[in-house]
Formats: C-alpha cells, structure tokens, sequence
C-alpha cells in the first residue's frame, strides 16, 4: 500500500491485526492523536514506522524521556547561544528569532506537508506532561511568548503515542485521544511476524523455536519475560550457529538472548527442573 486514500492496511514488514488496522483508520479519520499500549515487544514504536510506509508520509519521532517537558516539543529558546554571542560580540543578538529552534511538535506544525508524529514513551516524562499537551494538541496553536507569535498548524499531523504503562495517563488526556492496547502474538501471529524477518526459514524449525519460546514466558515471576525482538535475534543465532531442531528440543541454545537477568536464568533453571526438564513432552 503507498497511498493514504485507501486507509491503512499493514505493510510488508509489519503484521497488524484487523483491530489495529481499523483504529489506526479510525483515529486519522477523526484527526485525534492514538494511544498506543502494550508490553515491550509488541510493536508499539514499530506501527508508526509501518503507517508512514503505508501512507507515504514522513515521520517525525519526539523520544520522550524523565527529563522532557511538553515545551521542548513546541520551541526552545537558547539563550546559551545567545549569551555566548554577546560575549565574544561577533554576531547581532537583537533578532531573538535566530535563537527559537522548533521541536518536534512545532516542526510538525510548520511543516508544508502533513506528517506523522510519534510521542515515544509518554509514560516516561512527568506526570503533569500529558495535560501540559492538551491544548496543543486539540487546538493545533502554541505561542511563542519570546516573538509574542502564534504557530498554527499548517495540517494537522497524525499523532501516535506509546505508553508501556509505567504510569497512568490522566482522564482529561484520554478523553482527547483514540486507544489501542496491543496483545502480546499468539503462536499463529508469531509465526507471521517470524517469517517477515526469515521468510526461507524451515517450519520444523520455526515451529519448535516458538514452542519453546512460549513455554518460557510462561514461567511465574520473570522479571522480563522474552519479547518479539528477543525471539527474532533468538531465531537468527540459531540460525547462524547452525542449530537444529532436535537441540531446541532438549535445551536452549543461546539463553542469553532470551533471558536477560541473573534472576531469570535462575528462575529458568528451576523451572525446568519442576517441569521435568527440557525434553518434556508437553504441547503449545
């Protein structure tokens, strides 16, 4: 798909359920940003690079982190620089505007065309940052009090967000936007996502690699149970190590880029063990 009259359908490297699709649709329709949750591994970043492919826009990514404040995405003013001009006094510092650097949000205000948005880990930032966006947000304008200006939005972009739940999103902010919470594959949508990254890949391997995937994650008590991007480096050391299917069968090949934690591993250890061990005979 390479055209945004059709709506969003997938593209070809990324596997997106009906649902997904649909709301995607749903939320550039009614211009509202989407909300976007799931465990890590779920493709939740990855859909906004699939929805710029598909719809042939560009993409504009604001990675949100502890220290970020709503401002930073509308305009920064530095007045580092300037004051670094004034000192050596080698350039006019009288036009403040040379000093107004858009961020992300502005830059997606400004810009001549219509762009896609992603707001990367919302959760991450304050607990005041979302509601710090809401005006802007609804009503596409941020002044810039330096310039006592308005920046309105040329075309209103199309905003996605991610949260991984770290902390929850206030009333006020969800009201405004469209939600999405993206479940972790099962085996069959799995197998799907697999065979984008190795589509030559042989079904009997393939099939045991997830069999035993599963069958870790669904240990209790891991502290990072193994996610999609885990499993697709997984396949391909197994792969470069020339491992075959009866080892996966018996044990587990390169643990560590499964399990992450000294606890997990441990955690792995015993659980095997009460399981019967790695030759158990169990279905999934």
């Amino acid at each position: 798909m390479t055209g945004s009259s059709q709506g969003y359908s997938g593209s070809d490297n990324y596997i997106a359920a009906k649902p997904l699709m649909e709301i995607v649709n749903v939320a550039v329709a009614l211009q509202k940003p989407l909300i976007i949750k799931g465990e890590p591994g779920t493709g939740k970043t990855l859909l906004a690079h699939s929805v710029m492919k598909a719809l042939n826009k560009k993409l504009l990514i604001w990675n949100i982190k502890s220290t970020t404040k709503a401002k930073d995405g509308l305009y920064i003013y530095d007045t580092v620089q300037r004051l670094n001009d004034a000192r050596f006094k080698d350039k006019d510092i009288s036009d403040i505007r040379q000093y107004i650097k858009m961020g992300k949000l502005g830059q997606a205000f400004k810009s001549d065309e219509q762009l896609i948005l992603l707001i990367d880990e919302i959760d991450k930032a304050d607990v005041e940052f979302p509601n710090d966006l809401l005006n802007e947000l609804d009503e596409m304008t941020f002044h810039i009090h330096e310039l006592d200006e308005e920046v309105k939005a040329k075309h209103r972009p199309i905003v996605i967000i991610t949260s991984n739940s770290e902390k929850e999103l206030p009333d006020a902010f969800l009201r405004r936007c469209i939600f999405y919470y993206i479940e972790f594959p099962d085996a069959e949508m799995m197998e799907r996502i697999v065979r984008v990254h190795y589509p030559d890949i042989e079904n009997k391997m393939i099939k045991e690699a997830l069999k035993r995937f599963y069958w870790i994650r669904e240990m209790d008590g891991l502290r990072k149970k193994p996610s999609t991007s885990e499993l697709i480096d997984w396949i391909k050391a197994l792969m470069l190590g020339g491992i075959n299917t009866d080892k996966i069968a018996n044990e587990i090949p390169f643990l560590g880029t499964l399990l992450k934690t000294e606890q997990d591993t441990d955690r792995f250890a015993r659980f095997s063990n009460a399981q019967g061990g790695l030759g158990s005979k169990r279905r999934y």
